[in-house]
This record gives C-alpha cells, structure tokens and sequence, in this order.
C-alpha cells in the first residue's frame, strides 16, 4: 500500500511571506520585587514601526524568534516577551521551582508587566495587541484595563478559559476510562487524539483521573521526597506538555513537538498552567462577556482553526456572536482549515494576511 501521495504535514514549514527578521534589541527589564520578576523581552522589524505587542500562549509557553514572521518587518515594530516564570525570564519555574516562580503571578501582574515594558520601550500612542490562545485571553483582559493603549487585537485560538472548557481538553471520559477507554460518554479532545489521551491518563492512578487537572496540579506542588517522586513529577510535566503540543497540530504524526518534549521547557509550560487553571485564570467568570462593550469599541481581528480541539470553533464564534451583538460589526472573522496551532500552514497565513491589511494606526 502507497500512501506517499497523502498530505504529510499541515505546518507552514518554507511557506512564509517574510524572512525570519535579525533581533533588533533585547533585555531584561525588572517588573516586581521579592520575587524580583525579570521579564525577557526582544525587538525585531521597524524600530520606527507601528508597536505590536506579542503575547505567547500557555501560559508559560514562552516566545521564539520564528513569532515574528507574521508581520512585514518594514512597516512593524515587533515586541516579544517572555511572561512571568518561562522562557528566560526569571526566576524560572523549572531552576528557580514553582513556589518561587509562580508568586506574584497572575493576569493582573502580566497586566501590570505589559504597561512596564510598553513605558520601557517608550510607546507613546496606541499598539496592535498580538496573541494566540491564552495571548487571546490575556490580550482580551489587557484590552478591558487599558482599552485606549489598543489600536487593534490580533487573535487566534480563542481561549475563553471558562470550566467547560477546560474539561473538554482535560477531563472528557477519563473518570471511566479505565472501564472503557472508548467510550464517549463526555465531549472532549479524547476523542480525536486516543491515543495522546491514553499517554496523558497513564500518569494517574484510576482514581485520580476522576479529576484530571486536580490530580496533576497535586503532583506538581509536591515536594518530592525520592528519586521517583522526582522522575514522576518530570513525567507528568512531559506528559502534560506533550499533550497540549501534539493535539495542536491538525496532522499529529508529522507534528514538530520540539520544545514540548524537553524537561525544562515542560516543567514551566505544566505547572504554570495548572496554576492558572486551578485558579480560573485569575479573572472572575464571565469576566469578558460582563465587559463585552468595552471589547467591542476596539478592533478586533480573530483567526481560528475549524479543527481546533484544544480550544474548539464555538469559543470563537460565541465571542464573535458577543461582539456584534454590541454593536462591533466590523469584527473580523477568519475561520481556516487548521488546528489549534499559529504555526499551521492557514493560520499562519492567515495572519499574516490580517496584520498585511490593517489601517495603519492614525496620528
């Protein structure tokens, strides 16, 4: 049987409008003391550009140069940071440990953080405001506290962060799975991804995966006592990590996890999710919608893959639904043939497309 002739990748691989741009400008800019937050930032494109601020997903997935290839580096000035306790911003949840790390950690001080570093950087007037998954919720809660910094929001995968639907990416059949692995008995990313779900579940013990993300964040705020306490804990993170890397992908198979994969990056990526997790994102329920009016007055321009599991199609299209329902009628609304993640080939591009078509931002 040949099945060389079958798409092997949806990734966007050579395919990029523009050239992976030099780094302009880096450093580190202190945010908070005891912990004494230092939040990793860089700079590419026009340093006389439009700002765009760039927020990266997770939280804790960290920024990489390749983010910005989505903007045309003559007309943009590109701001990629790192947010508290990933990447090389410091302490680091993987050297520095979670109880260090994720003090002082939350939205309202990545809030606080991304007004520092716009005051750092000296931009004056209003910027596009740049993020996918959860750089879609922390772009929105940006919008809502400082709606007249936003020229537009740029957002993709959205992450609307309510308990539905986290369970739908990590709950699903577990509390039964062991009974019967194929059952469908609740909506979740299961059941396009087995056999992901049956790497993610054999971390748990049958009666832990009554409640999945409760039992992980156990075993990440343990101290362990062993060895095997410790090479547990580093599972779980892989495992965690692995998750969420591979199902982003619309092809699994091909999917260049990278990152995902290595055991700092994972040990970041895990505990700081599960730490917002656990604690709703740190936002009250409803936070966007009870503010829908104040999203609506900016321009908003939203990517989302149809094939998305991580964070599926209706997140989008109810915040859509939300928005022109008060009265923001020219949101933009561009549903691809993708997966979660911006590196897909039609998200990418789709991107791509957006920021190439904005109104330059006026005065």
């Amino acid at each position: 049987m040949d099945f060389s002739r079958l798409q092997a990748t949806s990734k966007i691989g050579d395919d990029w409008i523009y050239p992976q741009p030099p780094c302009l400008n880096f450093g580190w800019l202190e945010v908070d003391r005891d912990p004494a937050h230092r939040i990793y930032w860089e700079e590419y494109g026009n340093p006389a550009g439009e700002p765009v601020m760039f927020l990266h997903g997770g939280p804790g997935g960290a920024c990489a140069p390749v983010m910005a290839r989505f903007f045309d580096p003559k007309r943009y000035r590109v701001i990629l940071f790192d947010q508290r306790g990933c990447g090389r911003s410091e302490p680091n949840v993987a050297s520095a440990g979670p109880a260090v790390a994720l003090a002082k950690n939350t939205t309202a001080d990545l809030i606080g953080d991304i007004e520092k570093l716009r005051e750092k950087l000296e931009v004056a007037g209003p910027m596009h405001v740049f993020g996918g998954s959860w750089g879609s919720t922390l772009a929105m809660a940006y919008g809502i506290a400082h709606p007249a910094h936003c020229a537009t929001l740029i957002l993709r995968g959205i992450f609307l962060g309510a308990s539905e639907d986290l369970l739908y990416l990590y709950q699903g059949n577990a509390a039964t799975w062991a009974d019967d692995p194929y059952g469908l008995t609740e909506p979740g990313a299961y059941m396009k991804y087995p056999g992901e779900w049956a790497e993610l579940l054999s971390v748990l013990t049958p009666e832990e995966r009554g409640d999945v993300m409760k039992s992980y964040k156990a075993i990440f705020d343990m101290v362990p006592a062993n060895e095997a306490e410790k090479e547990r804990q580093l599972k779980a993170a892989l495992t965690w990590s692995l998750w969420e890397g591979v199902i982003s992908n619309m092809i699994p198979e091909t999917a260049d996890t990278g990152k995902f994969g290595e055991a700092d990056f994972a040990l970041c990526f895990a505990q700081i999710e599960a730490h917002y997790f656990a604690n709703g994102l740190f936002l009250p329920a409803g936070h966007f919608f009870d503010n829908i009016d104040v999203l609506a007055s900016i321009p908003i321009h939203i990517v989302h893959g149809r094939f998305d599991e991580v964070c599926p199609l209706t997140q989008a299209s109810r915040l859509v639904a939300a928005l022109r329902g008060a009265g923001s009628e020219p949101v933009t609304y561009v549903v691809t043939n993708a997966g979660h993640s911006a590196m897909e080939r039609e998200n990418a591009l789709a991107l791509t497309a957006v920021m190439g078509g904005l109104d330059p931002i006026s005065g």
